[in-house]
C-alpha cells in the first residue's frame, strides 16, 4: 500500500516563503512522477507542480518563478518550496505520486497540509 504523508503547512505573511515535504513509503518513490496540487474553497483542484521520474518539471502559471519542486529519491521524498507567497496561494495542498503501468495510470494522494497566507 502506497502511502504519502505531507509536511510543512501553516500560516505565513505575504511575501514570505514554505517548504512542503512529502514522503512517500511502500512503493518505490524512483518509479513515481510527482506532482503537488492544490484546492482553495470553492475551487477545484489544480496542478501547481510537478516532476517527472528523471527530474523534468513543470509549473502552472501563477507559480513560476516563485515555487520550485524538486525530490530526492534517497530520501524517498518530494519538496515544494513556495517564495514570495501571495494571499491567491492560500490552499490545502496535496501530493500526488502517479504510475502508468501497462496502459493504466495509478495515483495515490496524501491527506493534505493547509497553507495560509495572510498578514
Amino acid at each position: 500500500q502506497v502511502q504519502l504523508v505531507e509536511s510543512g503547512g501553516g500560516l505565513v505573511q505575504p511575501g514570505g516563503s514554505l517548504t512542503l515535504s512529502c514522503v512517500v513509503s511502500g512503493s518505490i518513490f524512483s518509479m513515481y512522477a510527482m506532482g503537488w496540487y492544490r484546492q482553495a474553497p470553492g475551487k477545484q483542484r489544480e496542478l501547481v507542480a510537478a516532476i517527472t521520474k528523471g527530474g523534468s518539471t513543470n509549473y502552472t502559471d501563477s507559480v513560476k518563478g516563485r515555487f520550485t519542486i524538486s525530490r530526492d529519491n534517497a530520501k524517498n521524498t518530494v519538496y515544494l518550496q513556495m517564495n514570495s507567497l501571495k494571499p491567491e496561494d492560500t490552499a490545502v495542498y496535496y501530493c500526488n505520486a502517479g504510475r502508468v503501468v501497462a496502459g493504466a495510470r495509478f495515483d495515490f494522494w496524501g491527506q493534505g497540509t493547509q497553507v495560509t497566507v495572510s498578514s
